[in-house]
């Protein structure tokens, strides 16, 4: 292989996470930064990193996880970066695959490491799951805050009743249009 570049990926799962602490220190061409769920491998800078890197790179990722939250996920993308002439390495892990050299145990942690990541992911959403049933059980509000007071909804839905022009409305209460049609709509459910 020979020298080519060194590119970093890096994934939080929010856009409000910080990413600074995964490749800090570490000497970089080019980085792909995705904020989103690790979940699938349908992220923007995944798959541009996917496309940018050739053979003789070397992909630097802070940790497995960061790379897939499932282990069939995670073979397949280090699979496909070895088979293009890419190596891999995972910091926090301290494991590197080229493909040619990989050695049988590193390909079983790596596995394992995955399957760890799956079921942290697993927990992650048990845990979230009982939390907001918890939380509805509890009485607590779920989800974002109403745009409009019950009466500011009221008056929009008779004005609009009366025939006011509803971007004009919209524009009054300083909601989208979207939100103006949600709040009729909720108003006459479908049936009723």
């Amino acid at each position: 292989m020979g020298k080519g570049q060194t590119v970093g990926y890096v994934r939080v799962s929010s856009v409000g996470q910080n990413t600074v602490r995964q490749l800090d220190g570490i000497e970089l061409d080019k980085v792909f930064t995705d904020k989103c769920s690790g979940g699938d491998t349908n992220r923007p800078a995944l798959q541009a990193m996917l496309s940018h890197v050739r053979d003789g790179d070397t992909v630097v990722v802070h940790e497995i996880s960061r790379l897939a939250r499932n282990t069939s996920d995670l073979l397949a993308l280090v699979q496909q970066l070895t088979d293009k002439g890419v190596a891999i390495t995972f910091k926090k892990e301290q494991l590197t695959f080229t493909g040619d050299k990989d050695n049988a145990m590193n390909k079983m942690l790596l596995t394992m490491l995955g399957a760890v990541s799956a079921f942290e992911l697993a927990m992650i959403n048990e845990r979230r799951v009982e939390g907001q049933a918890k939380a509805r059980a509890a009485g607590t509000h779920m989800g974002r805050s109403a745009k409009l007071s019950p009466v500011q909804a009221t008056a929009v839905r008779e004005r609009a009743r009366a025939g006011e022009n509803k971007t004009a409305l919209a524009a009054e209460f300083g909601i989208s249009r979207a939100t103006l049609y949600a709040i009729l709509k909720a108003a006459h459910p479908i049936g009723a």
